[in-house]
């Protein structure tokens, strides 16, 4: 266990294109995490801004220190972190890092405004992410994601329909999301009818290109706090008052070559990341309540829930098909519509995972977007970056 809580949460609606720039965005979720905490900007003793595409869209330079200017908190500490699309758990897991060495408070905000560039410009610059060797040969991201896709359901004897299924079951979750891209549900023949993108991936089986924000307000467990209606970390009932502790973080790089790993649908950095995550706050998989699965492409979350151990290799296209990961499910999964319909803009994803995840555990959903029964008690969240390159694992607990 970490002396980390997550004291206030906050992100915007994520969109195909925002009005606000890059900063606006950032800002926005920053002013809504630290409304959302016990803290007062004066608390704030560092800022962590995690963006992964400044360079290749020509966005805000120094984001990091044009945030703190915007938010009026000159002075503080800080830092961009940069990770691809890992970049938002990363910048999660700096900010746990500065609070279990400093003892104070520290914001945490993740943006992207991927809107700003051509579509050929960002899929280029997404396409940089894998091997220099295989980005040379054309291989691209949806390449990897097709090839492990049909590899994945010749060996498993799955239908094509199990990949389907997730997409369905994100588009779900999102309808009743306020902050997501896509509130609209599909269904599995829509899925399967939508334009292929590298067989057998149709569009509906990708996530989107996306602008938005989120951001976390981290506390050390013994940090005061002085904001104008400021609540002492007593426990009571899991409302906005009653923060979330990080009970574990966790990363792990894979092998960066994807023709390097000897079998094409095992994701080492998802494995040790998570068994490292897992060892971490003293829990397995069987104790997770609802997780949030970096499903960039539908094959990945099935992928990924089996390296995690919470299904048996080829057993989680079951599990879907039967409802297991639905909100009502034994599993519930990407409760807040997942990369496929929330949105992913790179560098706010794994925060915008871990606030769905604090709003679960506090309760402060509608019924209708919150997994059934009680109120979770333990939540797992993994944020991918490239194709399995790395993966950083997060476990919260009430």
């Amino acid at each position: 266990m970490t002396d980390a809580l997550i004291a206030g949460v906050g992100m915007t609606r994520f969109e195909g294109e925002s009005e606000r720039s890059i900063v606006g965005l950032a800002a926005l979720a920053a002013e809504r995490a630290v409304a959302d905490s016990p803290y007062a900007w004066d608390d704030i003793a560092s800022l962590h801004a995690g963006n992964a595409l400044a360079e290749a869209l020509g966005t805000q330079a120094g984001i990091a220190n044009a945030l703190a200017a915007a938010l009026g908190i000159e002075g503080v500490a800080t830092d961009r972190v940069e990770n691809t699309s890992a970049t938002g758990a990363s910048a999660c897991h700096r900010g746990v890092d500065a609070v279990e060495r400093g003892g104070g408070v520290a914001l945490v905000v993740g943006a992207e405004k991927m809107s700003v560039a051509e579509t050929s410009t960002v899929t280029g610059a997404i396409g940089r992410l894998v091997h220099d060797r295989e980005y040379d040969q054309g291989l691209t991201l949806p390449s990897f994601g097709g090839l492990a896709a049909g590899a994945y359901l010749d060996r498993h004897d799955a239908p094509r329909e199990a990949l389907a299924a997730v997409a369905r079951k994100n588009h779900r979750n999102a309808v009743e999301n306020e902050f997501a891209q896509f509130r609209k549900e599909i269904s599995v023949d829509e899925a399967l009818d939508s334009p292929i993108v590298a067989d057998p991936l149709r569009l509906y089986d990708c996530c989107p290109m996306t602008d938005g924000a989120a951001a976390l307000v981290i506390a050390h467990e013994d940090a005061p706090a002085s904001g104008d209606d400021a609540r002492p970390h007593d426990g009571g009932d899991r409302s906005r008052s009653n923060p979330v502790r990080v009970a574990s973080a966790a990363g792990a790089t894979g092998s960066h070559a994807v023709a390097d790993r000897p079998d094409p649908l095992a994701l080492e950095s998802v494995r040790t990341a998570g068994e490292r995550a897992f060892a971490a706050a003293g829990i397995g998989p069987d104790d997770v309540d609802v997780a949030c699965i970096h499903d960039a492409f539908t094959v990945l979350e099935l992928l990924e829930l089996e390296e995690l151990g919470f299904y048996d290799p080829g057993t989680a296209w079951e599990a879907t098909l039967d409802g297991e990961t639905a909100l009502d499910g034994e599993l519930p999964v990407n409760p807040g519509g997942g990369l496929k319909a929330r949105g992913h803009p790179l560098g706010a994803t794994g925060i915008s995972q871990i606030v769905e995840l604090v709003w679960q555990i506090r309760g402060d959903l509608p019924p209708e977007r919150r997994v059934a029964g009680p109120d979770p008690e333990t939540a797992f969240a993994i944020n991918v970056a490239g194709f399995g390159n790395n993966s950083v694992c997060t476990v919260l607990t009430a």
